[in-house]
């Protein structure tokens, strides 16, 4: 039998546990909240000042008409128009995997994955689908054993950075040549392609540089061949037919509706921070601002006109806000294009570049994070800042040369 003493102390220990234990967790309670009220502090300083400085420049009522006239307008002009867009390109594309010539296009695009991507031909799939859709495409296939067998796991990581370059690019080639400028659309995707090989060799370097273990197979199953890899018809021509292009456009709405909270968010912001008032003065219309960006910009103008072209420092506004939704950048365009500021370089660049970012800082992680390498963000992200980088300038020279020759 246990004596009282024995009891006694039993006792105290269980009580003296209890109190650390509570201890413990009241310390970890402090810490967090002082942790979240810094956090809290700091957001409510950037928030207010922030609106602050359009409300001193602006005045308060002139600053919420206009952020709440251009969201409107946004609406009314800008989102719609690209969500018909998106619709019918939707359509489009869904016809043409449908009817085999996605199939055809990646036969033809196979013999080159090797040689400029170092990716195996079926990777062209990939590309095909991203453009012809939107980034998460190609999660999808890369989630297919049947289609990730055929890389090694730096190489499957790459396709992050290798579908992020083509993403939304029907979408965006339609809404340039929509807009008059198809010929500099085209001449930016021949440069967001240069990105796009850049982007990707620049991740599997990256990759293969920190982990060298991931230089082996994702998958080393033993039967099956590129050609497993299908799209499958039932139905006859008409029903086919039909289907397509509903089916399609429902994708091309879901693209539309995703695409209205950068559009109207990000584009507000950052028209306001681009766009100045008229001559009289500010009205609270819409599209009125602190050219905050256009002042920055030109105080390095200089590196902008020589890298991409731009001979106005509110251009640079359309791959900043690129970087986070190229939808959301081509909200940008039509306000550019009433101004007079842009011209058929400026829109190869947009296209180079929206294509090549499409939104990349917010796709990447949760990308890489549904494929499980969560720890090769900050590489996909540094390699396709890059990436997009070379696309512009590459569509610019390569503008300049064209304008040259022709």
């Amino acid at each position: 039998m246990n004596s009282p003493r024995k009891k006694t102390t039993e006792y105290a220990h269980i009580v003296e546990s209890l109190f650390k234990r509570i201890e413990n967790r009241f310390k970890l309670t402090l810490k967090f909240t002082t942790k979240r009220s810094f956090e809290a502090i700091v957001f409510l300083t950037i928030f207010i000042g922030f609106f602050w400085f359009l409300a001193y420049k602006m005045t308060l009522p002139n600053m919420l008409n206009t952020f709440m006239q251009t969201a409107y307008k946004l609406l009314l002009e800008t989102v719609f128009y690209i969500m018909a867009i998106c619709v019918l390109m939707g359509a489009v594309s869904r016809l043409l995997t449908e009817f085999g010539v996605v199939r055809l296009m990646e036969n033809i695009l196979r013999p080159f994955m090797k040689p400029l991507y170092n990716l195996p031909g079926v990777a062209a799939l990939g590309a095909l689908m991203t453009f012809l859709s939107d980034n998460p495409a190609i999660i999808s296939l890369a989630k297919d054993k049947n289609f990730s067998r055929y890389f090694k796991k730096y190489q499957l990581v790459s396709l992050t950075n290798f579908g992020t370059a083509f993403g939304m690019g029907l979408v965006v080639l339609a809404f340039m040549t929509g807009k008059g400028y198809g010929s500099g659309a085209l001449v930016g995707i021949a440069g967001a392609i240069i990105g796009s090989v850049v982007s990707t060799r620049l991740m599997q370097r990256f990759t293969l540089k920190s982990f060298p273990e991931m230089d082996e197979p994702v998958d080393l199953g033993q039967d099956g061949n590129e050609q497993e890899i299908t799209f499958k018809s039932e139905g006859s021509t008409f029903q086919r037919f039909l289907n397509s292009l509903l089916d399609g456009g429902k994708s091309g709405v879901d693209i539309g509706l995703a695409i209205i909270p950068g559009v109207l968010c990000i584009s507000t912001i950052v028209m306001m921070l681009t766009f100045s008032h008229p001559a009289g003065g500010y009205t609270g219309a819409a599209y009125e601002g602190v050219p905050v960006i256009p002042w920055l910009a030109d105080k390095i103008n200089f590196i902008f006109d020589w890298l991409f072209g731009f001979t106005s420092g509110e251009l640079v506004a359309f791959p900043i806000t690129a970087l986070g939704a190229v939808g959301a950048a081509l909200g940008l365009v039509p306000q550019f294009i009433e101004t007079g500021i842009i011209n058929s370089n400026a829109i190869a660049v947009f296209t180079a570049m929206g294509m090549c970012w499409s939104g990349y800082l917010s796709t990447h992680t949760a990308m890489l994070d549904s494929l499980g390498y969560r720890k090769l963000i900050g590489k996909a992200i540094g390699a396709h800042t890059i990436g997009g980088l070379c696309a512009g300038i590459a569509a610019h020279w390569l503008y300049v040369l064209l304008s040259m020759i022709f």
